[in-house]
């Protein structure tokens, strides 16, 4: 993993999200490039009335500004760390700037607190998981030694999920999480047990898994009302430290969190989600 893109605002939750980006940065010897977006008006930018490029300047140097005392932190010692300042007034645009970058992982903070839809559906965060080519890390509250040890793969062992399942076990070998792969058997779509692990060993088998049938031995169904809701309840029974998603494009994480959603399970997750597009 050479290069991680950390979005910031100077925010708390940027800052959170910096701190977990240079805890992987540090183990895996990679650069943290830190990006701004300004998100200036055209008017601003391109027009030479003096309002408008002083306008420009002050939120130059402000960013320069906030930029050194971000970035002045102890856990960044001995990180390589760019920092830049792009003008976008499309927050999704972060996935061009990533792409021409060559980023290998997006780090995000999250403004959201009361769910996990919330964290993503409507805002900034959001709009980055549903567009980027690139895995994303969202990260909720601070975490000083980020470390995570088991986690969870959830999809529906299709075949459009074996592109995403392929990058989450690379990433995850990568900084020593055990994965558990999580089938979610939903009361209004039950499949029998041997349904579903017919689906699974086909999933596993055009995954080019060495060894099909010991790993499918190794996947949980697991039953509830809904997706997210059994997601959830199988994250704390099996005490895990973070949860990867497939997610559907434009569609998003709406889409996978669509329907009734278990908020009591849904509010009380604070543990950290990496997606990866369909």
């Amino acid at each position: 993993m050479k290069k991680i893109l950390v979005p910031v605002d100077f925010s708390k939750h940027s800052e959170h999200a910096l701190e977990v980006a240079a805890a992987i940065a540090k183990e895996q010897g990679s650069e943290i490039v830190a990006l701004h977006m300004m998100g200036l008006s055209d008017a601003v930018v391109t027009r030479n009335q003096s309002k408008e490029v002083f306008e420009a300047m002050y939120y130059m140097r402000l960013a320069e500004k906030q930029f050194a005392e971000l970035l002045d932190k102890d856990y960044l010692k001995d990180i390589k760390v760019t920092d830049t300042v792009h003008n976008y007034t499309k927050f999704n645009e972060i996935n061009t700037v990533a792409k021409e970058m060559d980023i290998d992982l997006i780090v995000m903070g999250s403004h959201g607190t009361t769910g996990m839809k919330e964290v993503f559906v409507g805002s900034n965060t959001e709009k980055v998981v549903r567009t980027s080519e690139i895995p994303v890390l969202v990260i909720k509250h601070r975490s000083e030694n980020f470390a995570p040890k088991s986690g969870i793969f959830a999809c529906d062992f299709l075949e459009n999920s074996i592109g995403p399942y392929k990058r989450a076990k690379r990433i995850f070998d990568m900084l020593g999480i055990d994965m558990q792969l999580l089938y979610i058997n939903l009361a209004g779509d039950f499949r029998s047990t041997r349904e579903i692990e017919r689906r699974i060993l086909k999933f596993l088998t055009d995954a080019n898994d060495p060894n099909p049938l010991s790993t499918l031995n190794k996947v949980v169904q697991y039953n509830d009302y809904s997706v997210e809701a059994g997601i959830f309840a199988y994250s704390q029974v099996a005490n895990a430290d973070i949860i990867a998603l497939p997610t559907q494009g434009r569609q998003g994480l709406a889409h996978f969190f669509s329907g009734s959603i278990g908020e009591d399970v849904v509010n009380h997750s604070d543990l950290p989600v990496m997606t990866f597009k369909v």
